[in-house]
């Protein structure tokens, strides 16, 4: 894969920051997006704009076809049948619409809820909510000392009272992947279910939900290439369709009377409104370039990508990065000695380089690390060992000025 190369379907990064040349470092929080995607928008808007399904012109016919299209181009990114492809908001917006509409109207006092203390807020908080209004009890998985999450810890968690299991495919601050497909199964003789986070993986690796077995699984347009405000769920058939709407309104209705209404069949049951038309079929095209290029390929570039790294950062004194030694995933997060992690974020900034810093919406996992924060390099099919080496060359020097400083 020549990641030189596909940088240039990418007009961002040939802007510069500070005089200096934009190093993208930040891709675990949000891809920049290639011109395929951002012409695929602009042409939506200049030439197809209508709403769908309510128009019987020809105009909001293409707009149909092509939002529909664009529930085609997931279910074969995730090989999926299409009626299990719920657009959502975003990777938070699929983890609280199944908390809202299928574990608060199936969960009761006593009932297990197994969730990991590496989960990015999006998929605690919610569980927590759950919990709260359900009576049900949140119980955690151990990880090991390099923060992955083993299906023998797994198993350790399930008890017969368990009744779902949420975790994350890729740890956002780790980066470490767990075997989900292992998992599903050990969950599955347990008699619970399943719900994914995989915000970090389905950007990265190829996924496969009929593969996995996963009872649901969520992940956000904005992490791969696509636009902001749109998303995807995943949930098997027969669990969407016992699910009651968790918002109500137009098109996802079947017949409204003054005093009641039905509901639609799933996905529309669970899409009322006018949807983000332009975000689901930018979304699509992403994931088409995605596709294109290879998750696989994807995937063993930014494994390596993130070994380089680890030695380059070996050179820098004082240096701490957290997670597993053998790298999993494109993302190194690290502190250098004493400086805060804003403080390291914003001296590279000057050298045009894009960091991550903060908590990374884990408090729980800072905690753990015995740290308040950390800062984050995460890299994507557009990052380069020249990427590196100017990140390096950044922090090297950001080191020596804060060494001046204190001096």
């Amino acid at each position: 894969m020549d990641a030189q190369a596909l940088k240039a379907d990418f007009p961002i990064l040939a802007t510069s920051v500070h005089g200096q040349p934009l190093t993208y470092l930040d891709s675990a929080a949000t891809s920049q997006k290639p011109r395929a995607v951002i012409e695929t928008v602009d042409r939506y808007y200049r030439t197809q704009n209508a709403n769908v399904y309510r128009g019987v012109y020809s105009l909001a016919a293409t707009a149909t076809e092509a939002f529909e299209g664009a529930r085609d181009v997931v279910a074969r990114f995730l090989n999926a049948p299409r009626e299990t492809i719920v657009f959502t908001h975003g990777t938070t917006d699929g983890l609280n619409l199944v908390a809202q509409s299928h574990a608060r109207t199936t969960l009761g006092p006593g009932d297990e809820i197994v969730v990991s203390p590496l989960e990015h807020h999006a998929n605690l908080v919610p569980w927590q909510e759950v919990s709260r209004a359900t009576g049900a009890r949140l119980r955690f998985v151990e990880p090991e000392p390099d923060g992955s999450v083993t299906v023998e810890a797994v198993r350790s968690a399930l008890t017969d009272r368990t009744r779902l299991v949420a975790l994350a495919h890729v740890s956002n601050v780790l980066g470490t992947v767990t075997d989900i497909a292992r998992i599903t199964r050990a969950v599955h003789e347990r008699g619970a279910r399943i719900v994914v986070d995989a915000a970090q993986s389905a950007p990265h690796m190829p996924v496969d939900v009929t593969a996995l077995d996963v009872d649901f699984l969520a992940f956000s347009g904005h992490k791969t290439l696509g636009p902001t405000g749109i998303g995807v769920l995943y949930g098997k058939p027969e669990l969407l369709a016992a699910m009651p709407p968790h918002y109500f309104g137009g098109e996802m209705i079947e017949e409204v009377q003054l005093e009641h209404s039905t509901y639609k069949p799933p996905p529309m049951r669970f899409e009322g409104g006018t949807p983000h038309i332009a975000g689901a079929i930018g979304l699509a095209r992403g994931l088409e370039y995605l596709m294109d290029v290879g998750l696989e390929e994807i995937h063993r570039h930014e494994v390596e990508l993130a070994r380089y790294a680890l030695e380059r950062l070996a050179e820098v004194e004082g240096i701490t990065v957290y997670g597993p030694r053998e790298r999993q995933a494109g993302i190194i997060t690290f502190n250098l000695g004493d400086v805060h992690p804003h403080d390291v974020a914003t001296a590279l900034d000057e050298y045009g380089v894009c960091v991550r810093a903060g908590h990374h919406c884990c408090q729980p996992l800072m905690h753990r690390l015995g740290i308040h924060s950390s800062a984050r390099a995460s890299f994507y099919l557009y990052t380069t060992r020249e990427d590196i080496d100017r990140f390096v060359h950044a922090l090297v020097r950001t080191r020596e000025f804060f060494l001046h400083a204190v001096g």
